[in-house]
């Protein structure tokens, strides 16, 4: 508890330290460029894309094993499920290349 107390006064000093620091800084340039929004845009559409079939993939991954282990006839099945599951992250990607080709 006491070594607890320590790190937290420490801590505590250590960034009201360094908060003047920060605001002695000048300011940054203003710009009305839009490109940050772009790679926003991009990497919003592309993470989102990409961890949505991720997560996709998982579900369909485990039931497809499951339905295979029943039925192996069903194979060709699973397989085309996958390959849906896997064009939302392309989709994503496709989407990321025309945002920054704007």
């Amino acid at each position: 508890m006491k070594s607890f107390a320590f790190l937290l006064l420490a801590t505590v000093i250590a960034v009201s330290a360094m908060t003047g620091l920060a605001f002695a800084q000048e300011s940054a340039a203003k710009t009305t460029d839009s490109s940050a929004m772009k790679l926003v845009g991009a990497g919003l559409a592309f993470g989102l894309a990409a961890g949505g079939a991720g997560i996709g993939l998982g579900y369909v991954g485990s039931a497809g094993l499951a339905v295979i282990s029943e039925n192996p006839a069903l194979q060709s099945k699973v397989f085309i499920f996958i390959g849906m599951v896997e064009s939302i992250a392309i989709y994503g990607i496709v989407m990321m290349f025309i945002i920054l080709g704007q």
